[in-house]
């Protein structure tokens, strides 16, 4: 075991975290969505039509170009809709439970690809370079668990366990068979994990020690010509319990916090169940006031109260939503509530560290980009931030290799873009940039 120490980075202290460990249970979810888009890289072909009944683990689409590639069911009911948007692409797959608990069983003695593509959990893994899922037949160089989440107000991940740590060795014994390189597991400092067959690594630091990406480039860095995957614990438990039972959970514990919660907690649920049963009576304030994100708010995605559990299906944050559109003196103001990394306000005062109130309002506009090192304070990682984003806005391939595009995805840049004074939405410009890369190289 190695211990990193990363002095790059920041822990944002938002109040509304959960005080204590204990898991609430709700009524079960009247509907279920799977979202594609939570999936990079998959252009689905529907399986299943609205009407037809689903078993869980049964497939509702699969990849154009990669047919063995499987979206499936998290629970047993009926396909209740295939809501489409804008030249017809699928915003949703809106699923009725039924009271049946008819499930699919996998043969586990197969090839253990073809296992993880037919039980659906492929999909819950990711691919350096490109940040997709990974594409079937290419084997990794290494593997890269993390097993834990610095975000704002994440859940622990032990927690989101709860009882499936008995599964983590089978799920190494499977990854191990399908790489020639490492399994590596990322913790914090202090915690323990029981891992055979895997090298742990202790990663020291505020956020975003806990990105995979941060682990790859602080271990053995991706070079261009190189794969790995990347995973989080959960996701290689539910792999074991997979090899282990032949059925794939989909249960999940989702931690639901931030300040406009009444109660911040972890709630055990289903895969993509519905927000209004899993906030009913718990958010502050008259409708609109707060915003919901499915997520952490680094990275999650806003989404409508009588919307779904997005992927990775492990946390909601709700907070203010435009709380002070006409707040007295704005940016000028002298008030010690207000937050500023750079000192700008009184609050570093009290220390930076106390939990503070923050809304949805991005606070400026958006400007050219100066160098400043803001980008750079905020990536623990051997890349030159604002070069690369420029590369990547001027769509200079040969820069974009040269500079460690290889290396990164868009949650990477998700904590420089929260420091960001130009108020660039640095995680989609890198997001295009992959995708661009992507379809030059194939």
């Amino acid at each position: 075991m190695s211990t990193v120490r990363l002095k790059k980075g920041f822990d944002i202290n938002l109040l509304g975290a959960i005080d204590g460990n204990d898991i609430a249970f709700t009524a079960p979810s009247r509907s279920v969505a799977v979202v594609p888009d939570d999936f990079h890289g998959i252009i689905p072909r529907m399986e299943k039509k609205e009407g037809e009944h689903v078993a869980a683990g049964e497939p509702l689409y699969h990849d154009k170009n990669y047919e063995d590639i499987k979206v499936v069911s998290p629970v047993s009911g009926t396909v209740k809709e295939v809501r489409r948007g804008e030249r017809r692409h699928i915003d949703a797959i809106i699923i009725v439970p039924d009271e049946g608990n008819d499930a699919v069983t996998h043969d586990i003695k197969g090839d253990a690809m073809q296992v993880l593509l037919a039980s659906g959990l492929w999909v819950m893994l990711r691919q350096r370079p490109y940040d997709i899922v990974p594409v079937p037949g290419v084997r990794p160089r290494d593997i890269f668990v993390t097993a834990f989440d610095s975000a704002p107000l994440a859940p622990d991940l032990d927690i989101v366990l709860a009882g499936k740590r008995e599964y983590i060795g089978k799920g190494i014994e499977v990854l191990a068979r399908m790489t020639d390189g490492k399994v590596y597991i990322g913790v914090r400092e202090n915690q323990s994990i029981d891992a055979p067959g895997a090298e742990v690594n202790t990663f020291v630091g505020p956020h975003p020690a806990g990105n995979a990406g941060v682990q790859v480039a602080n271990t053995v860095p991706v070079n261009k010509g190189e794969t790995v995957w990347t995973l989080d614990i959960v996701t290689l438990a539910r792999i074991g319990e997979l090899f282990t039972t032949g059925k794939v959970s989909h249960d999940t514990v989702v931690a639901i916090n931030g300040e406009m919660v009444e109660t911040p907690r972890y709630v055990q649920t289903v895969m993509g169940a519905e927000l209004t049963t899993l906030l009913k009576g718990q958010v502050k304030g008259e409708a609109g006031e707060s915003r919901i994100i499915s997520g952490n708010v680094l990275t999650g995605v806003k989404v409508d109260a009588d919307g779904w559990l997005r992927a990775p299906y492990r946390h909601i944050t709700v907070i203010p939503e435009n709380s002070k559109p006409d707040e007295f003196m704005g940016w000028a103001s002298f008030s010690p509530k207000r937050f500023s990394l750079y000192r700008t306000f009184t609050t570093w005062l009290g220390g930076l560290k106390r939990p503070v109130s923050m809304d949805s309002r991005i606070k400026g506009g958006e400007r050219a980009i100066v160098r400043t090192g803001e980008y750079d304070a905020m990536l623990p990682m051997d890349i030159y931030g604002e070069f690369l984003i420029k590369a990547i806005i001027s769509g200079d391939i040969d820069k974009m290799e040269q500079l460690g595009i290889y290396e990164i995805a868009p949650e990477d840049f998700a904590l420089a873009e929260f420091a960001d004074t130009s108020k660039l939405e640095l995680q989609h410009i890198v997001r295009e940039g992959l995708d661009k890369l992507r379809a030059e190289m194939s």
